[in-house]
């Protein structure tokens, strides 16, 4: 009998030893898994606004909120999500914008967004309210990025061009296991237009060796050691990575700014390959 107990004791004790052990097997195996994304690429989905930040008279940042804490809006680096709103006449507009935030952000995602007196999604923008829900789709965009696969990138960004370039280096500097370098070039108006400003000189300042800004003002205040004027192929020559094999230029501005920096990037010698349009 008392064999029998023994025997008894043995089986629910090597039992619950086994449950315990899948148990774990099983939190581990969900933990370590990435977390599905929100977004949707097909069809629309709403985010609640929590947050709205005015930076200057026509810009502003806004913090959406996702459907939990530890939930990730899942967007691939370098690429954008669109968004639908209500223009001044009550029509739908459909925009892309990227998010200055990456998927180590949990549980909201940030669009920065400048508001220009005849955009049609702008307008949309102007009327948000904290409460208010977005409607979004995606992710949307051809870029497409892994740690390594290029020894360095030039950055040529115009306005709220800057907002994918951004968030591409973010992603780059904040990744310890890459090693690629970042040179980028951001052209505005007037010292006021600098979108960002403060988290380029904090990536400046934190990553060194790895990122460097220079950036260009067509109106500079008196006191200036930047650029001046537009874009020119010296200030490329000089603030970029040279053409070579695995690297790569990055642009994305006005349409204006966008066609000039094609010819000025052609003109130095940089191949097809090489250059990349958001």
């Amino acid at each position: 009998m008392d064999f029998l107990q023994t025997l008894d004791t043995q089986i629910l004790v090597g039992a619950a030893v086994a449950l315990v052990a899948i148990g774990a097997g099983a939190v581990y195996f969900y933990s370590s898994r990435k977390p599905k994304g929100c977004l949707d690429p097909e069809n629309f989905k709403e985010f609640k606004l929590v947050k709205r930040t005015q930076l200057s008279h026509n810009v502003a940042k806004f913090k959406f909120e996702l459907p939990a804490p530890t939930a990730v809006l899942g967007l691939p680096i370098g690429q954008h999500i669109s968004c639908r709103g209500k223009d001044s006449q009550g029509e739908d507009v459909i925009k892309p914008y990227t998010p200055t935030t990456l998927d180590s952000d949990v549980g909201y995602f940030e669009l920065v967004i400048k508001m220009y007196p005849q955009g049609r999604m702008s307008h949309h923008f102007r009327e948000l309210r904290v409460g208010d829900y977005l409607s979004v789709k995606g992710p949307k965009g051809r870029f497409k990025y892994q740690p390594g696969q290029v020894r360095a990138f030039g950055m040529l960004a115009g306005g709220s061009g800057i907002t994918p370039m951004f968030q591409v280096a973010r992603a780059i500097l904040e990744n310890l296991k890459d090693t690629t370098k970042v040179h980028l070039i951001y052209a505005n108006v007037t010292y006021e237009d600098i979108l960002l400003k403060e988290e380029l000189d904090g990536l400046t300042t934190n990553y060194p060796d790895r990122f460097k800004v220079y950036y260009v003002l067509n109106q500079p205040p008196e006191v200036w050691n930047g650029g001046v004027g537009f874009v020119s192929k010296e200030m490329i020559q000089t603030h970029c990575p040279a053409p070579a094999p695995y690297i790569q230029v990055l642009r994305c501005g006005p349409p204006p700014m966008n066609k000039a920096m094609s010819a000025h990037l052609d003109a130095l010698g940089y191949a097809p390959e090489m250059q990349f349009q958001f």
